[in-house]
Formats: C-alpha cells, sequence, structure tokens
C-alpha cells in the first residue's frame, strides 16, 4: 500500500487487534502497543499465524496510558527503531470510569483517551513528517465515538473537580477532545507538510470497553435495535483503516468518519435504534480547539507546535 510504518496505539479490546491484522496484510510493517505484554504477544502470533505467506514485522511495544511517562518510554523504543512513521492510529480507551485522578493528576479519561494520545503524536510527529511525500502524505486517525455528543471539552473543569463527576460525561468529553485534536493536526500541518489527520467512530461493538457499566449494557445488547446495530470487531476496524489507507482520504481535511463515510451534523433524534451517528454541534469550533491545543501542551510541559 506504500506506507511502510503503521503504528495502531494499542489494540484495545479486539477493534485494535482487527486493525492491527488488515494493516498487516497491506504488508505494512506495523507497531502495536500493549499494556500487558503477554497478551500482546498472543494478538501478535494469532495475525503472523493467520497470515503464513506475509513476512512484514509486527513489533510490540509495552505502554500504559495513564502515565505519561510510559508514553514517552514507548515513544522513544519506537524512535530508536524507526524514525519515520507513515501513519498513527491512536485506539485504544476505557469508558464510563469511576472517578480517579492518574499520577500526572489528570481525570482517568481523560488522560486515557486523549492526554496520553496528544504526547503520543507530538513525540512521533518528527517521524510522521519526516516520511510524508507528495504522493503518499502521513496520516492520524483518531478514534472518537458518537458518545462524544454527550459532553464538550470543559476547559474550565476537566478533571471534574468544581462540578460533580458524571463517567459519561467525562468519556464524552475525551471522545470531542479526540476530534478537535484531528481538526487540529490537520489544520496546523496539512497544508504545508503533508500530515493530515481524520477522526473516527468505529460503531456499537460488544466488548469489554463497557465493562465498568456492564450492569447496564448487558441487557442493552438483548433489545432488537442494538442488535441491528452491533457490528463485529472487524466491521468495527473496517472504517479506521478505510481512513488509514484509502486513497479517498489522501489530503482531505479533519473529517468525521463512521460506516465508511463522512458524516455531517447530528439531526438532533437520539435513541438506541437512531442510525444518525452526524457529529455534534460542537465538534467543529477552531477556538475551542486552539484552546484545548494550548492547555494539552501545557499539561505535557511542551512549547507549542
Amino acid at each position: 500500500m506504500g506506507r511502510q510504518d503503521c503504528f495502531d496505539h494499542r489494540w484495545q479490546c479486539f477493534i485494535g487487534a482487527e486493525t492491527a491484522r488488515a494493516l498487516h496484510a497491506t504488508c505494512a510493517t506495523v507497531y502495536i502497543t500493549v499494556r500487558d505484554t503477554a497478551k500482546g504477544q498472543k494478538v501478535v502470533d494469532d495475525i503472523l499465524k493467520s497470515d503464513p505467506t506475509n513476512k512484514a514485522p509486527i513489533h510490540m511495544i509495552e505502554m500504559t496510558l495513564d502515565d505519561l511517562g510510559s508514553v514517552r518510554q514507548s515513544a522513544e523504543a519506537f524512535l530508536k527503531q524507526s524514525d519515520s512513521l507513515n501513519l498513527l492510529i491512536c485506539n485504544a480507551g476505557v469508558m464510563a470510569t469511576p472517578f480517579a485522578l492518574t499520577r500526572d493528576g489528570c481525570e482517568t479519561q481523560f488522560a486515557t483517551n486523549y492526554l496520553s494520545h496528544f504526547l503520543l503524536f507530538q513525540l512521533l510527529k518528527p517521524a510522521l513528517l519526516a516520511a510524508s511525500t507528495p504522493e503518499y502524505n502521513s496520516r492520524v486517525v483518531m478514534l472518537s465515538s458518537e458518545s462524544h455528543r454527550m459532553g464538550e471539552v470543559r476547559c474550565y473543569d476537566i478533571n471534574f473537580t468544581k462540578e460533580k463527576y458524571h463517567p459519561m460525561l467525562a468519556y464524552g468529553q475525551s471522545k470531542t477532545a479526540n476530534i478537535y485534536m484531528a481538526n487540529t493536526i490537520d489544520r496546523r500541518f496539512g497544508t504545508t507538510e503533508g500530515l493530515h489527520a481524520l477522526s473516527v467512530h468505529p460503531g456499537v461493538i460488544r466488548s469489554n470497553l463497557t465493562a465498568h457499566v456492564r450492569h447496564l449494557a448487558d441487557p442493552l445488547w438483548e433489545l432488537p435495535a442494538m442488535k441491528a446495530r452491533e457490528k463485529t470487531a472487524a466491521q468495527g476496524a473496517a472504517t479506521t483503516v478505510y481512513a488509514a489507507v484509502s486513497r479517498e482520504w489522501e489530503g482531505k481535511r479533519g473529517r468525521y468518519l463512521s460506516n465508511c463515510m463522512e458524516m455531517g451534523l447530528f439531526q438532533g433524534k437520539e435513541g438506541f435504534d437512531v442510525m444518525d451517528e452526524g457529529y455534534a454541534p460542537w465538534a467543529y469550533d477552531q477556538e475551542k480547539e486552539d484552546k484545548l491545543w494550548l492547555d494539552s501542551l501545557k499539561m505535557i510541559g511542551i512549547e507549542d507546535s
């Protein structure tokens, strides 16, 4: 497919594993990051076993997302192996966790789903820029969710220290932040430096992402409306892979995708049977995007870039 290095950050539940499998099938050199190296090795072995004639390597790097120090070590480990990177997929996440602050002092979902991705991008940005060519621009794919419609980025109270914590509002905030990150990457680096970004909603997939709300989620999976929307892990990975390698998105800017299509503005009808997976009115707001970018740089201790 023309891309040499792909960094699938990190195989989360099953979607990330299927994403890595699809990218490996293109004969790309794939890097995945894992919190549990034993489980990660099983994923690597399964992918290699399923396609024995494909000799493209898969590398595994250990990383814990709720620790910015671990992210820095992971980025350093990658850069020791490669100084160019064509594609960065920020896939991992948690959902509706109880309130907690990471060792870096950030709310868990904001730190895991967004801020660690932001730091990883900043550290790998030189490699992404180095790999970009006029014929094949580098890309960043940010996994968001239709649940970004549950909450804007609360720049006044990101850690929920001023107002009562709500797990799904915090989740929505983190997923809105991922859209903002993709939009800002494309605006800052797309026109002159050939580095583009898209955000993706993978769909409704039964996975351990809902572990913290399983008492609510399990009964919902039995509803006919939910069954009609449910995707397999491979189907959930499809839009990510499409955003990552399709020529259709070469040079296009800051789009929000679902079901392998660009989404428009959400029309406002909620419900488990609603097929409208459009974006919230606040998903494109340059002033808020720029503020989050600058605030995030301060959080990770990096100068504006």
